[in-house]
Order: structure tokens, then sequence, then C-alpha cells
């Protein structure tokens, strides 16, 4: 279940245990349904799919998303960003070589395959006759759980999301 703030913001994933718990607390509101039930003997219950806390919680400005190999890889889709090769054997490559001055940025690092890191080399993506598919950009939010990352995100939550999945 995805949860909102008061503000539509989303904050967090938690499971449909708690996100049941806190709509029988009265903590949060039902804004979107699953299509799913829960069932006793006597009554229907159903399971929601957003829900958004009924006041608003102050939080930090703006989460960042931590800027670290596995999420590179989360945000390119496991994905080569060079010839679109979904593999799990990737390589980070920066799009500027660093040794012309460019950053260990998310604006600067995209997930690679190997025979394209090798291609490549210390060349920009031009020099090399390459072309990325997209433009490296720094997600704003980024699902996880104690499992890993959450592989399928729900299509209902795509409303309350910001800009993700190649789009910056």
């Amino acid at each position: 279940m995805l949860i909102l703030n008061g503000s539509f913001e989303p904050l967090h994933v938690c499971s449909v245990k708690r996100a049941v718990g806190l709509l029988m607390h009265d903590v949060v509101e039902r804004v979107e349904d699953s299509g799913y039930f829960l069932r006793s003997p006597n009554a229907l219950f159903p399971v929601p799919s957003v829900v958004k806390l009924r006041r608003f919680v102050r939080g930090p400005f703006r989460q960042r998303v931590a800027f670290n190999r596995k999420n590179v890889f989360r945000r390119d889709d496991h994905m080569c960003q060079y010839c679109s090769r979904h593999t799990f054997d990737l390589t980070l490559d920066h799009v500027m070589p660093r040794s012309r001055g460019g950053g260990t940025t998310w604006e600067n690092v995209v997930a690679c395959c190997k025979a394209c890191n090798a291609k490549k080399r210390d060349r920009t993506p031009e020099e090399a006759g390459l072309r990325l598919l997209r433009k490296p950009y720094a997600p704003r939010f980024m699902f996880s759980s104690a499992y890993g990352v959450m592989p399928d995100i729900d299509p209902i939550w795509e409303r309350y999301l910001p800009a993700h999945r190649g789009r910056p």
C-alpha cells in the first residue's frame, strides 16, 4: 500500500496489515482501492491501494535517493543505457569521463554493459559513436522494502508519484 502525506506526497510503502490497522485507527483515509477484499465470516473489507494521512506530517524538505551502484542500476532498470540490453552483469559508466573532469554524480553516471563500456573507453559517447537512450538524472523517489526494491509498482500509484522510470 502506498501511504501519502496529507499533501498527497508519497511517504512510504507498507503492508496490507499495516494499512488496514491505520484505517481502523482513523489515522489515514482511503484514496484508492485495489479491487481486492479481506473477508471474515460476517464482513467484507475492501483492501486499499493508496491511503493518505489525515494530517500533514513534516518531514525532511527533500528526501534524496542515495547515490550508489545498486540505485543507479534500479534507476536505469538494469539496462545498458547505450545498447538497451537487459542484464544483471552491468558496470557503471561516466558519461563525461572522470579524466576529463566528469563527476561521479547522478547526472553523469549510467548503467552500461561491459561490451559498451569497453567500446567507449575514456571517451564521450559521441566520440565513441554511442548514443545515450536517456539523459541521466537524480531520481526523487525510489521504492524499496525490507526485501529489496519493489519490482512492480501498482499502476494505480502512478498519478501520485513524481516522474520516474525514465522520466526525469
